[in-house]
């Protein structure tokens, strides 16, 4: 009879499972590589080779790289944390709609205007972004919301504060540092409301705190950019402290010789390193061996375009406006940052 040989529905395909099922990639008690284990694997490793690990840490070089990193974390943390505070109290707490309605219609004017607006609205490029973004959802001209994403990381009060502090005795490098920042902005507006075309702008549909009562928002947006901010300043403090204690002073001093080369050299480090503005300054400041207009190089690009800013701007606007964007950026950031430290440094 067929009935004595057909199997219950399902069992058939049940009873081969259960090998993968207990030994296999989805087993939830099996190992999993995440970020405990490896912070307690680094606490065990440490624990066993503390005698060669102290014998190192006591080295000259390790002690001139040690004081050169806790020197630039202590002075730019501060900084860090109240601009972090502030770019998620406007990102959060002030809408977008406001800014439409303070900027001109006419896109020409509404360009410096949004521009100059970065210098009393605090936030760093994590923050700008996404405001910029939502800034063009809610019909503000393409080429101002561009303007402001550029300039309010770059000439916020938090930013050249911190400048103040990390270059006492050289106000000049606060007005060039902002006038050059400006300039950029302004250009960048100015060049995409003429030569820019809408099909290379693409915001996402809805912004990500949609859905979100403003307390779950605002530490939402306070843990992300803490996150990731105070990561790329732990990484640009090292490398910082690295090019001090490590990278022989004859190979910085021919970079830093060359008027042309320490501008580009600079540069490119601000891109590659990908500090947050409001520490920025005083990584700047540590490179000593560099000129001050190589050095405004490095503060004027980093804010405006470096690896983190090119993904959130891919994300936010889409691939083809990044890919175009970000190369003019960094070609006219650099060109006016020599001219700006040529006349004012």
């Amino acid at each position: 009879m067929t009935t004595t040989d057909t199997a219950p529905p399902g069992v058939e395909d049940r009873e081969p499972n259960k090998p993968r099922q207990q030994g296999g990639s989805s087993d939830p008690k099996g190992w999993q590589f995440n970020s405990p284990l490896v912070l307690t694997m680094l606490l065990l490793a440490g624990v066993v080779l503390q005698d060669p690990l102290r014998g190192a840490l006591s080295a000259p070089v390790m002690q001139s790289w040690m004081t050169v990193f806790v020197a630039v974390m202590v002075q730019a943390l501060p900084f860090l944390v109240l601009g972090v505070l502030l770019s998620a109290v406007i990102a959060v707490f002030v809408p977008p709609s406001f800014f439409a309605r303070a900027l001109p219609r006419k896109p020409a004017l509404a360009v410096p205007v949004a521009g100059m607006a970065g210098a009393v609205l605090p936030g760093c490029e994590c923050a700008s972004v996404p405001v910029a973004g939502a800034l063009v959802r809610r019909g503000v001209t393409p080429a101002a919301a561009l303007a402001f994403l550029l300039s309010a990381p770059a000439i916020n009060p938090i930013v050249l504060t911190a400048t103040a502090v990390a270059f006492p005795g050289e106000p000049r490098m606060v007005l060039a540092r902002f006038v050059a920042s400006l300039l950029v902005a302004c250009a960048m507006g100015w060049l995409w409301q003429r030569l820019g075309r809408a099909d290379w702008l693409r915001p996402p549909d809805r912004p990500s705190s949609e859905g979100l009562g403003k307390g779950a928002a605002f530490w939402g947006s306070v843990r992300h950019d803490v996150m990731h901010a105070g990561g790329f300043l732990v990484v640009g403090a090292m490398a910082a402290a690295t090019l001090k204690a490590v990278v022989p002073a004859d190979w910085l001093g021919h970079a830093a010789g060359n008027p042309v080369v320490s501008v580009l050299v600079l540069a490119v480090l601000a891109v590659l390193l990908s500090i947050c503005s409001e520490a920025d300054a005083f990584v700047a400041a540590s490179l000593t061996q560099f000129s001050l207009t190589a050095r405004l190089a490095f503060l004027v690009v980093g804010p405006m375009i470096d690896l983190k800013l090119f993904a959130m701007q891919t994300a936010t606007f889409g691939r083809g406006f990044a890919l175009r964007f970000a190369p003019a950026t960094f070609t006219l950031a650099v060109l006016v940052s020599s001219l700006v430290g040529a006349v004012l440094l």
